[in-house]
């Protein structure tokens, strides 16, 4: 497996990664045009809003992604980073690659000096919230609605850096 900083190019293939994932869950669907623009040109987009996104291959062909950016919740505070476009390709999960996105985002979020990462997960991928917990991630309190195609809620997670780097010391 390798990881690397995604390009504009892998938008397709980071794509297919979305659409095979939420084709896994009844009502979840996938219009990349109406509600993935970003996919167009997803390294600018991220470099756009201060982040990078990186991907992993395994034999050449993209398996996984994972995106890091600064939060723009209001509520976050300063630093505040976030995770998105967390997908794994069904035959390459429990290999590691997810964790090993994880963790290259997390040492980036660290030398930005982030006090902590936060995402937001749909609250149908109960595989996606065990791997968060395993993470060090907590849940937080409630849903948000997307008001999306697929009438997506989602729960908020949150990990202190702070304190995980205090306690690694």
């Amino acid at each position: 497996m390798h990881i690397r900083p995604a390009t504009d190019e892998d938008g397709d293939a980071i794509a297919d990664l979305i659409e095979t994932a939420f084709a896994e869950y009844d009502g979840c669907l996938f219009d990349r045009a109406a509600e993935f623009p970003e996919l167009d040109a997803i390294a600018s987009h991220f470099v756009a809003r201060g982040g990078i996104i990186w991907v992993a291959e395994l034999d050449g062909a993209v398996v996984g992604s994972l995106a890091l950016s600064p939060s723009r919740e209001a509520d976050a505070a300063p630093g505040t980073q976030e995770i998105t476009k967390v997908y794994v390709a069904h035959a390459a999960r429990r290999q590691g690659i997810a964790r090993a996105l994880f963790e290259t985002a997390r040492t980036e979020a660290m030398a930005r000096g982030a006090p902590e990462i936060r995402l937001w997960t749909d609250t149908r991928f109960l595989d996606a919230h065990r791997f968060y917990e395993t993470c060090g991630f907590r849940r937080g309190v409630g849903a948000r609605a997307l008001h999306d195609i697929s009438a997506t809620w989602e729960y908020p997670y949150a990990l202190a850096l702070v304190a995980a780097s205090v306690s690694e010391s």
